[in-house]
């Protein structure tokens, strides 16, 4: 009696190799499938010229000296040393973008928080709360999912008993130069942290909410040290910048390698008044060099700007000499202090801009056959040869790109038409913009301290 592959079996299917066939075959699919799908989200990406991860893993990088120098940031905030940042300069379309979401896989694949932080109308780049805000907002946390901050606090729990130690340590000391609202509410969450809605309210103030003065010493008083902290009275602008600080060792102690931002469109700050392009001048500083009075330990920033900045805004708008001089005019201070780090940031834009290299035939011919490969797995044809410009030097890489897409996107419609790709240079727009100046609906323009 021979034996009877289908018996015991409740489908009635033979057991063994030939069913597992199926189901690898049917895996197979899958992956060919989600491959193809991502492969697609590369291309759409690309040709509108937005990067995105599937783009970016699928072209990489041809910056590598801008890379060497992004990874010895890393590795110096990985060391506990100050790390300052990078600015990062090249035109239109020239990869500014790509190079950033480049380098925020990067980051991420070493342990590091990353936040991608676009200056724009509801980010101005001279108003560190809401740069805080933004950066919260947009922060990626590696292996994590949901609000950024909510994980990172509650990571600590599960990590090195000895790191989150000492940044309680760090916190309660004057070294720190915290105000007391952070000792204050971190002995709180640790106290208070199983109350949810209280531990959420906690985490809330340190991504960027205000929180009542009478609240903290309410529930202070709960747990007998209502003495214990003084709460005096700080502008949303020196709370964020504390913001920062605390956040970025939290990251440390939580078991992350430190916090990445990543500045996108910073050219922007040439289409603000001169007072505002001042104190953005004063933070592009703060991010690139540093001052020693503010430290930003635990974290290193990448900033994206127009190649021709320099000549465009410090030159021809003359904000080398009238920046200073409109500050120092006020006769303040604080303007005394804003016109010496606002000259700072405008040699730093001169003398440290690093940039972007334009493609070589290497690369382009590299990238080309890349890209011909990937749009004939994404949509499951063989695209056609396509005739390349020997002038290379007025074009970008992403008119290359476009161009490439846009031709087998025809060519897969209609095999026989020959395309025809036009490219019309855009211009940046430096000149001032009223609209900027004002806040976004339903927010308050001036500072106030913070209750």
């Amino acid at each position: 009696m021979t034996d009877d592959p289908t018996r015991n079996d409740p489908h009635g299917e033979p057991r063994g190799q030939p069913h597992d066939a199926v189901r690898d075959g049917a895996g197979r699919d899958e992956a060919g499938r989600s491959a193809r799908v991502a492969q697609r989200r590369a291309v759409e990406a690309l040709r509108s010229g937005v990067p995105n991860r599937d783009a970016v893993l699928a072209l990489g990088s041809a910056q590598d000296e801008i890379e060497r120098r992004f990874e010895e940031r890393l590795e110096a905030v990985r060391a506990g040393r100050a790390a300052g940042g990078l600015l990062v300069g090249g035109d239109f379309g020239s990869g500014k973008s790509h190079l950033l979401e480049y380098l925020r896989h990067q980051a991420l694949a070493e342990g590091f928080v990353v936040s991608k932080v676009v200056v724009s109308k509801e980010t101005p780049l001279h108003d560190p709360a809401k740069v805080f805000q933004a950066a919260v907002a947009g922060a990626s946390v590696p292996g994590r999912r949901g609000a950024a901050l909510a994980e990172i606090a509650a990571a600590p729990r599960g990590f090195d008993a000895k790191a989150y130690d000492e940044f309680t340590r760090w916190v309660n000391s004057r070294a720190s130069a915290l105000d007391e609202r952070f000792a204050a509410t971190l002995h709180l969450y640790q106290r208070l942290g199983d109350d949810p809605e209280f531990a959420d309210r906690l985490v809330r103030f340190w991504a960027g909410d205000p929180i009542g003065v009478g609240e903290l010493k309410r529930r202070l008083k709960e747990i007998g040290e209502a003495a214990t902290w003084t709460f005096p009275k700080i502008t949303p602008r020196e709370l964020a910048l504390q913001r920062f600080r605390f956040a970025a060792r939290l990251m440390a102690a939580a078991g992350f390698a430190g916090w990445v931002l990543l500045f996108d469109e910073v050219e922007l700050i040439g289409r603000y008044s001169l007072l505002q392009r001042a104190r953005s001048y004063a933070e592009l500083a703060r991010w690139v060099a540093g001052f020693e009075a503010e430290p930003l330990p635990a974290l290193t920033a990448v900033l994206a700007i127009t190649d021709d900045f320099d000549d465009a805004v410090l030159y021809q708008k003359h904000d080398r000499e009238n920046v200073p001089n409109r500050l120092r005019a006020r006769q303040d201070a604080a303007d005394e202090l804003t016109a010496v780090r606002a000259e700072q940031g405008m040699r730093l834009i001169e003398r440290e801009l690093l940039h972007l290299l334009p493609p070589t035939r290497e690369t382009l011919e590299a990238t080309y056959r890349e890209l011909r490969r990937l749009h004939g797995e994404a949509y499951e044809w063989q695209p056609p040869e396509l005739p390349r410009r020997e002038s290379l030097a007025s074009r970008s890489m992403r008119e290359h790109v476009r161009a490439w897409i846009q031709g087998w996107d025809l060519r897969r419609l209609d095999p026989g038409y020959q395309p025809t790709i036009e490219v019309e240079r855009l211009e940046t727009d430096y000149s001032e913009s009223p609209a900027l100046e004002e806040p976004p609906e339903g927010e308050a323009g001036p500072e106030s301290a913070e209750a």
